[in-house]
């Protein structure tokens, strides 16, 4: 079997999708996307495409080492993404060749079901609320939501006020069976984060994302240390070695590798073997689209340590057969590859110029404030 051709489709609202094909008919799907950069990661593509048309789509681990490790230059979000793109169709083909999911060519399905969460909104408590109640009656039983915009080093005391009220109101929205999670963003500053924690302690969070930035992870370590509350990140960590000093600081106890950043699947899988050393958990980032969450859904079943995964798209627009929640849980896809069939000709008519761009945060002063 030999690679024919890999090709990109730039599909609304902001995503990018990838079809290899091969000389024997079979097609793999994938979604290499830097969010704000898709036209970068599409060339980023092309040129991964030069060195693999005419060669195996099974040699899936050569294909990595080569594009990651055959360079100079290594790791990144475009050079990564491109990668996790391509893998993830690669993935599919083998898959399909076989006759199997993908999870069964990593060990098998540890789970019947996948857990997913849905996010919910508002800018005052009421309207948090039955944002929540929404969710709750499209069969939802996890939450995460955001509180902050842009935030200086230090606020006044009602930012924190504020957004505790929001979360006591979802928090009443929902009941005390319902997980919530709460995204910071990497917006909050260390100092700032350890009082919003302390603020959200009796509603008792799942999780708090991103309550720092994970550049300094020190940092991360001392919110960590503060708070009761399990912290999470990984969104903005690429490969393997971007987990490894989180891990052994015990910065974060919940990992959420996105796999169409951080590597693709195998690379999910191999974060996940890591954290499951460190009794750490994983919660695969996605706000992207189906393809993405389809391969997050494979790497889901696969992995011991899996605790929930993030979706916002359920593939009404794009997959022939959409994905379906029942009782807060996707049910474990049994069809061959990433599971899902892609409606190519939906993909085509929903193309676009692929040049939406990231909102930009600004403080009251006019100055830049972290997105």
């Amino acid at each position: 079997m030999k690679i024919t051709a890999v090709e990109t489709f730039f599909v609304k609202p902001r995503w990018l999708f990838c079809k290899v094909s091969t000389d024997e008919g079979l097609v793999g799907w994938g979604e290499p996307i830097v969010e704000g950069h898709a036209r970068t990661v599409a060339t980023a593509v092309a040129e991964l495409a030069e060195e693999i048309i005419g060669e195996d789509p099974r040699r899936i681990n050569h294909f990595w080492q080569a594009a990651y490790r055959g360079a100079f230059y290594r790791g990144g979000p475009v050079l990564t993404s491109a990668i996790s793109g391509v893998e993830q169709a690669l993935w599919d083909i083998n898959a399909k060749a076989l006759g199997v999911p993908v999870y069964q060519m990593l060990g098998g399905a540890c789970r019947d079901r996948i857990r997913v969460y849905a996010h919910v909104g508002g800018q005052t408590p009421e309207e948090i609320g039955e944002s929540a109640r929404k969710r709750l009656a499209q069969g939802f039983e996890a939450f995460k939501t955001s509180f902050f915009g842009a935030l200086r080093t230090v606020e006044p005391p009602n930012v924190l006020r504020d957004a505790a009220a929001k979360m006591a109101a979802l928090r009443e929205a929902v009941g005390w069976e319902m997980d919530i999670a709460i995204d910071f963003h990497g917006r909050v500053s260390p100092a700032l984060a350890v009082q919003a924690a302390q603020a959200f302690e009796p509603y008792k969070p799942m999780f708090i994302e991103e309550p720092c930035l994970p550049e300094n992870v020190d940092t991360m370590v001392t919110i960590a240390r503060s708070t009761t509350i399990p912290v999470a990140t990984g969104e903005r960590l690429f490969t393997k070695w971007g987990f490894r000093e989180v891990l052994e600081k015990q910065a974060a106890v919940i990992l959420q590798p996105d796999v169409s950043h951080c590597g693709g699947i195998f690379e999910t899988i191999k974060i996940g073997a890591m954290a499951e050393a460190y009794y750490a958990a994983m919660a695969p980032h996605c706000p992207l689209g189906p393809i993405a969450l389809a391969a997050c859904l494979q790497a889901d079943a696969a992995m011991p340590n899996f605790l929930i995964q993030e979706q916002v798209s359920l593939g009404d627009d794009y997959l022939v057969t959409p994905f379906t929640i029942e009782q807060g849980c996707i049910p474990l896809s049994t069809g061959p590859g990433l599971g899902i069939e892609v409606n190519e000709e939906a993909v085509r008519e929903g193309a676009y110029d692929g040049s939406w761009k990231t909102p930009q945060l600004r403080h009251a002063d006019g100055s830049v404030a972290d997105w």
